[in-house]
């Protein structure tokens, strides 16, 4: 049960910091200056910038400290608020509301002025909470910065993990355009072609047929190159595609790759040369670094007019082997160079004989290249033709006996 009584209110006094190194006689005197304040739930005590200058002691309820609808903090029993107008004539900074039927006692700046003319010990005392006070505060502040730094980076993980869920829908947003549009395409052609074969093959002469039949071959073999691209850029982006670097002859990726798309070129009647180096060796994964020279030179060829030329040359450079894959095709605009490998953004072009891509081969060589150690990069000029290179670091190769 809440009391006026001058020892009561002592023993409210003892308790709080602000006075727990004052004697009980400086107390009573202090008590006996205190008046009560009652107020209802939602009852203003002061406003923002009114000129109250006391310290309010809560026997009991409940109050906040706002400016308008921010709420800076909450008081209850045996706490109390505006210790500084016991000095400071200053306006009153924020507003205080009762949030609950609340009981409150005040300590007026005039009364605690006289109180130190005729005891000035009692300064001393009330200083000395001051200070337990203040080192409180300074142990907040502490834990509140260190709360920051950790608020701070959440903050950037949450940022990380936003732009991470961007790539991703980019991506999600990649693959069903890629299944939508280009793997159903070429399988509608392919279709529509073997069904006029199968209804009305006798009806058609030699040259008709030969037509059909490689019109068949270039959509089946373009889309099984896209679905091989896709399934490599699927493992990698969901983390099943691991690295497993080994020395490797860059030269011999070269002409594997050079004979397995011999068919292609020579349908355009391309001729591709390769500049001689001898010991070209490389610490790669010779898997994704086949599939890089593979699209480069795919790319290449289908986009050099007939009778083209294709030069791959592999120079050493600062400890790296830089594969360059030059053609004199059609050429790529200097606006489209710069968003060749970006997956939000990648242009696509019709190759010189119609032939249908998707980029996609371009992002998934630059993400290859990259975890190899290695960069790609692109040189090119309309009309005059392209060159696409890339660098892995060199490997030395063990002689045995």
């Amino acid at each position: 049960m809440v009391t006026n009584d001058r020892s009561d209110r002592v023993k409210i006094l003892k308790s709080i910091q602000l006075f727990s190194a004052m004697d009980n006689a400086m107390l009573l005197e202090i008590s006996k200056s205190l008046t009560t304040v009652n107020l209802n739930k939602g009852e203003i005590l002061f406003k923002n910038g009114d000129l109250d200058y006391a310290l309010y002691l809560i026997e009991k309820g409940k109050v906040k400290v706002h400016v308008g609808t921010h709420i800076y903090a909450y008081f209850g029993k045996n706490q109390y608020i505006g210790e500084y107008s016991l000095l400071d004539s200053s306006p009153r900074s924020a507003s205080v509301t009762a949030v609950d039927n609340s009981q409150l006692l005040r300590f007026d700046q005039k009364d605690f002025l006289k109180l130190i003319d005729k005891q000035p010990e009692i300064s001393r005392s009330l200083l000395k909470g001051l200070v337990h006070r203040l080192r409180d505060y300074n142990t907040i502040e502490v834990e509140l910065t260190k709360k920051n730094i950790e608020i701070e980076k959440q903050r950037k993980e949450l940022e990380r993990q936003r732009m991470e869920l961007e790539s991703l829908n980019s991506t999600k947003d990649k693959f069903f355009a890629i299944i939508a549009h280009d793997l159903k395409n070429p399988f509608s052609t392919v279709l529509g072609i073997s069904e006029l074969l199968a209804r009305e093959f006798e009806s058609f002469d030699p040259d008709s047929l030969k037509n059909f039949i490689t019109q068949i071959y270039k959509y089946s073999n373009n889309t099984y190159n896209l679905l091989e691209n896709l399934l490599q850029w699927s493992m990698l982006q969901t983390g099943r595609m691991p690295l497993r670097p080994s020395i490797v002859n860059v030269m011999d990726i070269v002409q594997e790759n050079v004979e397995l798309l011999s068919g292609n070129a020579k349908q355009k009647n391309i001729r591709i040369t390769i500049s001689k180096s001898s010991d070209c060796y490389a610490y790669v994964d010779v898997n994704q670094i086949t599939t890089v020279v593979r699209n480069l030179l795919s790319n290449a060829i289908k986009f050099t007019e007939i009778n083209g030329k294709i030069n791959i040359k592999v120079k050493s450079k600062n400890g790296f082997w830089v594969v360059s894959v030059e053609d004199n095709g059609i050429g790529i605009a200097e606006k489209d160079m710069n968003r060749l490998f970006l997956l939000d953004s990648n242009p696509t072009t019709i190759g010189t004989s119609q032939e249908k891509g998707t980029g996609l081969g371009l992002i998934l060589s630059r993400e290859f290249v990259e975890r190899n150690g290695g960069k790609i990069w692109v040189q090119s000029q309309i009309g005059v033709g392209t060159t696409f290179s890339f660098c892995v670091p060199k490997g030395q190769m063990e002689h045995t006996e």
